[in-house]
């Protein structure tokens, strides 16, 4: 379940640079990208979001997070699906009080044999126990993280935030431009967490006219009323 034969696809790291730039990210084995997030009787805009990795400065409460959790030992290898992985998401999702996949496999995989794009892992662990993992995705210059989950017995020391800033600092030393860490939606405070490592350094990408913007609360907003009036353009135009 690796990418490692040599024969198999694999996305270009230069592709994958510019499907990430372009709003895209990655589903199982697919890139999609989406405007529009119904959820909970709700309807919300999506704005993807990446962070400038040359522009990432740590506050008092990133800092904090690393010294908390400076006692675990830190790996990163290739992605290969185990079943140590698959026990940790399985104590993960019975923690949650949201709608996840059933497993990794399913997640990542979804039946597939071959992963067509370059995964690696970062794992957490206290002693020999796993604790945590933070899946990504590499390009040629940037970074996409795509799952981090943890045990809820080390809930207090938020691993899931504890994990973007270790992928950041990867990417960072892979001399990257870009961590992408998906997207939030206006008015639905659930994703926020994808700001915390630095929104001074975190831009927001613009669906309507193609460029990324520096994040602010108010630029979302703009984003958000322009991607409504564009949606309800389309349905009148198809009613005529």
């Amino acid at each position: 379940m690796s990418a490692s034969s040599s024969h198999h696809l694999i996305i270009p790291g230069e592709a994958l640079d510019f499907y990430l730039s372009q709003g895209y990210y990655r589903m199982h084995q697919d890139l999609f990208t989406c405007r529009f997030l119904p959820i909970e009787g709700g309807f919300y805009t999506v704005h993807w979001l990446r962070i400038v990795l040359g522009e990432v400065q740590y506050g008092p409460e990133q800092r904090r997070l690393l010294r908390l959790n400076e006692r675990f030992s830190v790996t990163l290898r290739r992605f290969q699906l185990t079943d140590e992985l698959e026990n940790l998401y399985a104590a993960y999702r019975a923690s949650i009080n949201f709608d996840a996949p059933p497993t990794v496999e399913s997640f990542l995989l979804a039946g597939a044999s071959h992963n067509v794009f370059s995964t690696g892992v970062v794992e957490v662990r206290d002693g020999a126990r796993l604790i945590a993992a933070g899946i990504f995705d590499s390009g040629a210059r940037s970074l996409a993280g795509i799952m981090n989950f943890y045990h809820p017995d080390y809930r207090k020391h938020s691993l899931g935030k504890y994990l973007m800033l270790l992928k950041i600092e990867h990417a960072q030393r892979q001399q990257h431009r870009y961590y992408y860490p998906g997207y939030l939606a206006h008015d639905y405070p659930k994703f926020n967490y994808k700001l915390f490592p630095c929104p001074a350094a975190t831009e927001v990408f613009d669906a309507c006219h193609h460029y990324w913007e520096p994040f602010s609360w108010e630029t979302v907003a703009r984003q958000s009323a322009e991607l409504l009036a564009d949606w309800q353009d389309d349905d009148l135009a198809d009613l005529g």
